[in-house]
């Protein structure tokens, strides 16, 4: 018997796995057929994950020709730790300036800690990269949800 309904995680986890996590991996579907799995850094908006990456990369140039990816956030150490979400998504490659110049001070603000930047002056320091980058939206079609903590140890 399926213990699946058990583990999965309503909305309001899902948004506190992705303010919790930092990484997200995107997988493209790459020409010549395989997978092409890469991390990048998202921020969640009003549940969709939304990130950014140069405009002239392989992950551009896939969803370019097939606009469909996975989303995978995870967290925990252990299999009895595991948590996650997977989005299958449709993608939205967001070029416009003023676009994807708001979505990099959003993205500066998340990762200024990371970067060691004050949140105030990260948007600064990612303003110089704007005319290079692309944000993408990824808008979920269907959706996995996982939480092995909940099994409390028996599988």
């Amino acid at each position: 018997m399926s213990r699946r309904k058990e583990i999965e995680l309503d909305p309001d986890e899902v948004i506190g796995l992705l303010a919790e996590n930092y990484v997200a991996v995107v997988s493209t579907n790459g020409q010549r057929g395989w997978p092409h799995s890469m991390p990048l850094w998202y921020v969640e908006r009003e549940g969709e994950v939304w990130a950014w990456t140069f405009g002239k990369s392989q992950k551009v140039k896939n969803l370019e020709r097939d606009s469909r990816a996975t989303v995978l956030i995870e967290a925990g150490d252990t299999y009895a730790e595991l948590r996650g979400v997977m989005f299958e998504a449709e993608t939205v490659i967001h070029r416009d300036p003023e676009i994807v110049g708001a979505f990099a001070a959003e993205l500066g603000v998340r990762y200024a800690d990371r970067i060691g930047v004050d949140a105030a002056t990260a948007p600064e320091v990612f303003a110089p990269q704007v005319p290079k980058r692309v944000a993408l939206q990824f808008r979920p079609v269907r959706t996995a949800t996982w939480d092995h903590r909940k099994l409390a140890g028996t599988y």
